[in-house]
């Protein structure tokens, strides 16, 4: 996942704390800081702190070096103008390291590169010419382990920085004290690199009432809308889109923090792997789409297995027969092709619903190409 960090490193320490704090409350990953600060910056949340290299301060998660040529026409000897091997000492010594680097030169940006491939992480700096040295920088370090920071002001700023190359960087370093453009920046980065499902029609071809069983519901620590919800199936290759309860009944108020999402043995996807119901637990992650495919991330907030009365949902779609097993309850919803929620105990032969369907299917939850039936 792309990472958001805050620049956190000048003015007095009350500037920095509300930055920082706006930070936190938005949801960044690391705050980059003056080593001086790094146990207040501790007190204030859990979140690693990125700091430039000084031997006589400890604590920071990451090590960052200035790597900024002071004058990039004489760079011959890149070896020794990156002291490479005081990088790679540190890195030895278990150290995570950054290079810090201002590009204002074609030779600046070959610099970067080098210092890249010897770099956890590289913070590019390019104030007046942003997206050419980033894709040749994206590109020049593709097959290396090295992670690409790019320094932001605005959230249009990260989505220019997130969709470059298609790839885009591996994170942004924020540079702002507006509120709202760090919350824009940081839910940028954060879901820009978010999958899109595939979901198809599929024709409902059998609704049949089952005895009791244990069904799993699963809480999140999130609240979710209308076609949103989890994919859920009897088959790792055919999985339906069961709604959160996010509509309110006669019956019950609306929990759109919840998906009654079906029997204990059935699989739920989760990112590019499937799970089993029965083996979520607080604090897993999960993954919710909604009715175009798009995906968030999800944090399970508790499960809930109860014995209730069942129902089989059987569909067809792709030319495959996929079955889901779900709670007899006209609470649980799956979702039309055009976004809109059906109960399953409204449910009837030659209804449209939403389903993802694969080819291949799954071994302890990854993908393999290999013959598996599941009936």
């Amino acid at each position: 996942m792309k990472t958001a960090w805050i620049k956190a490193d000048e003015g007095d320490w009350e500037q920095k704390k509300d930055r920082i704090t706006m930070g936190l409350e938005s949801g960044i990953d690391f705050v980059f800081a003056n080593p001086a600060d790094i146990s207040k910056i501790k007190k204030l949340g859990t979140v690693k702190v990125a700091c430039f290299y000084d031997e006589e301060k400890e604590g920071a998660d990451v090590l960052v070096m200035d790597i900024t040529p002071e004058n990039s026409d004489v760079l011959d000897d890149y070896t020794e103008a990156l002291n490479i091997k005081m990088i790679r000492d540190l890195k030895r010594a278990g150290k995570t390291m950054a290079g810090y680097v201002d590009i204002q030169s074609k030779k600046a940006e070959k610099y970067a590169a080098e210092a890249g491939k010897q770099l956890d992480y590289l913070i590019i700096s390019a104030n007046d010419w942003r997206i050419i040295p980033l894709e040749n920088l994206i590109a020049a370090l593709e097959k290396y382990e090295v992670k690409i920071i790019a320094c932001v002001h605005s959230g249009d700023e990260v989505k220019t920085a997130a969709q470059i190359l298609e790839k885009g960087v591996d994170g942004v370093l924020i540079d702002c004290d507006d509120p709202d453009e760090i919350r824009e920046s940081v839910s940028a980065i954060k879901f820009s690199d978010r999958v899109c499902e595939k979901l198809s029609p599929a024709t409902v071809t059998k609704v049949q009432t089952l005895g009791m069983g244990d069904r799993v519901c699963v809480d999140t620590c999130n609240l979710m809308e209308p076609g949103e919800g989890m994919l859920v199936g009897s088959q790792s290759s055919g999985m339906f889109l069961v709604q959160a309860e996010v509509e309110e009944s006669q019956y019950v108020a609306s929990r759109p923090f919840r998906v009654n999402a079906g029997a204990v043995y059935s699989y739920v996807k989760v990112g590019e792997m499937t799970r089993y119901l029965s083996e979520l637990q607080a604090g897993d992650d999960v993954t919710i789409v909604n009715e175009k495919g798009e995906t968030r991330p999800g944090i399970v907030g508790r499960v809930k297995i109860e014995s209730r009365p069942m129902m089989l949902v059987e569909a067809e779609a792709d030319g495959k027969k996929i079955k889901v097993i779900l709670q007899n309850a006209e609470t649980i919803k799956l979702v039309r092709p055009d976004g809109k929620s059906i109960p399953i105990t409204d449910l009837k032969e030659g209804d449209k619903v939403l389903v993802k369907t694969e080819k291949s299917g799954r071994h302890f939850g990854m993908s393999v190409n290999e013959k598996i039936i599941e009936n």
